[in-house]
């Protein structure tokens, strides 16, 4: 059985979570954490600090033991809010892969979100209904309307902790202007998210990261609710209460903005590395849950590196429950660059339908991996984004919008696969210096070079539109390949004059003579 590791380098912590898959689920194995405050000096200078960076690299070796030490398979290492910010970026991901040899994958705070998402509706308990993510970090809040287990809307928002410290709260207490203009500044966040999610009608809010968890023990504290307990042997033994409430969490930010970082430090379940940016993180939960009417929230201690290894899980195991809800996210996602870009999906599914055919027809002369049928298919449909912006070079317009959009679900290096295949339609050739090449592994040049054999094959079966959809025959022989076009209303002429003319790049690809035939 495979054993996976997730890497969460956040603006506040770095995380380490080891798991084996076991009978299609995950047994954890290994956690590991380190307060490193990568995002520290970003929010200040928009730069890493060297300290920062020295203190991250120095957790990342200690992960890299724990992988050796379980043999893992496969690694992700992803960078969130901090990482997205910096203008030195570049440099500690070089770092990383110098001591670690570790890829930084720096993603999108909607991608982020997705992901925990995706790891707390796997394995939290009433998270398949109807109801509301919140995601509080040190760079970024993450706010996620969930039903049956899909993404409905979803808002990133600059409300981290670290990030709010770094801001407004430089004096200890804050003086009062300090925290009018936090409250000003979370109220205006808040309003923009307020226009995307509206006021979702939801029965559980659940809650996840540190600074949940220290407003959820803080708040039992303030309440006098019981959050330890003294056994026999003298030692103090900690129990985080799973609920907070509304009023409780807002008595405790305004209680918070009162003290001294000292004082904070001494409350149950705050401590010594949460006390310095608790407030603002107690004043975003405070002013989110009264916007939206919540009356309060239950805290899981899920979060991104589970939706991590959850991707992981689905991508190698199609038994497993996630292999379906993650195909059923990049397909929402898929349809929704469509939506936004104007494609006629008529017209497109067609070309997918096509695509899908020759992919499943020709196994044997491809050879692609099982991924490249959703690539092609994803591909197909989005082949023609850019002639929203026009239609003049619409291909490379297509190629760096695929590229460059939130699509839920792809990692960046994904969508460079898709939107080099959608490329690649028109009179130019895949080629290892292309800049739609570059950012994909060179062994995956090859088998986008067939993609797009098999894209350019079903763009030409569709090219008089006004008919009726042609059908197709395949037949594989150890030479040729013999594509006979069933003729829709209107004839299948134009279709075979098209597919013909990609004979010679099929040959080149291919190695086999390709054959077209009207039945």
């Amino acid at each position: 059985m495979p054993t996976f590791a997730a890497i969460d380098i956040g603006s506040n912590s770095s995380r380490l979570k080891i798991a084996l898959v076991v009978q299609h689920r995950l047994k954890t194995l290994h956690e590991d954490r380190e307060v490193t405050r990568l995002g520290e000096s970003v929010f200040q200078t928009g730069m890493i600090s060297p300290d920062a960076m020295a203190n991250t690299i120095k957790a990342l070796r200690r992960f890299h033991k724990a992988v050796q030490t379980h043999a893992v398979d496969k690694v992700r290492v992803v960078a969130t809010s901090a990482m997205r910010d910096a203008r030195n970026a570049a440099a500690f991901i070089e770092w990383v892969k110098s001591s670690t040899g570790w890829d930084v994958e720096v993603i999108s705070g909607l991608e982020e979100g997705r992901l925990i998402h995706l790891g707390v509706v796997t394995h939290e308990p009433g998270a398949k209904g109807r109801c509301l993510l919140i995601d509080l970090g040190g760079g970024s809040c993450e706010v996620t309307h969930s039903d049956a287990g899909l993404v409905k809307e979803m808002v990133s928002l600059p409300l981290g902790a670290v990030r709010l410290q770094q801001e407004f709260l430089q004096h200890d207490p804050p003086l009062k202007e300090d925290i009018g203009r936090l409250k000003q500044y979370i109220d205006r966040e808040l309003q923009r998210g307020e226009k995307k999610l509206g006021h979702p009608h939801v029965g559980l809010v659940i809650a996840t990261s540190g600074t949940a968890a220290a407003l959820a023990e803080a708040a039992a504290a303030l309440t006098a609710k019981p959050a330890s307990r003294k056994p026999a042997g003298g030692r103090i033994v900690r129990f985080k209460p799973q609920v907070a409430t509304t009023a409780d969490v807002r008595k405790l930010a305004d209680k918070l903005a009162k003290m001294t970082n000292e004082q904070r430090e001494a409350m149950p379940g705050i401590g010594p590395k949460r006390s310095e940016i608790i407030i603002g993180g107690a004043m975003v939960y405070a002013s989110l849950l009264e916007r939206f009417g919540l009356k309060g929230f239950r805290y899981s201690p899920l979060g991104l590196r589970d939706g991590m290894l959850a991707q992981m899980l689905g991508e190698v195991d199609l038994r497993a429950e996630v292999h379906r809800k993650i195909e059923t996210e990049r397909w929402t996602g898929v349809l929704t660059v469509c939506k936004r870009y104007g494609i006629d999906l008529k017209k497109a599914e067609p070309v997918r339908l096509h695509a899908m055919q020759l992919f499943d027809a020709l196994v044997k002369v491809h050879e692609l991996p099982p991924d490249y049928r959703q690539w092609l298919q994803s591909a197909a449909m989005m082949y023609e984004v850019g002639k929203f912006m026009n239609h003049q070079g619409h291909h490379r317009h297509s190629q760096y919008i695929i590229a460059n959009s939130d699509i839920f679900g792809f990692s960046p290096e994904q969508r460079q696969i898709v939107a080099a295949i959608a490329r690649y339609l028109g009179k130019t050739r895949p080629d290892l210096m292309d800049r739609p090449m570059r950012g994909i592994p060179l062994d995956q040049h090859p088998l986008v070079a067939r993609s797009v054999v098999l894209l350019r094959l079903a763009v030409a079966l569709n090219q008089d539109r006004a008919s009726a959809v042609v059908g197709l025959k395949t037949s594989v022989y150890p030479k040729n390949v013999v594509l006979d076009i069933v003729p829709g209303r209107g004839g299948a002429e134009l279709e075979r004059w098209a597919v013909t003319k990609e004979a010679g790049y099929f040959r080149e690809v291919f190695g086999r003579d390709l054959v077209v035939e009207v039945a």
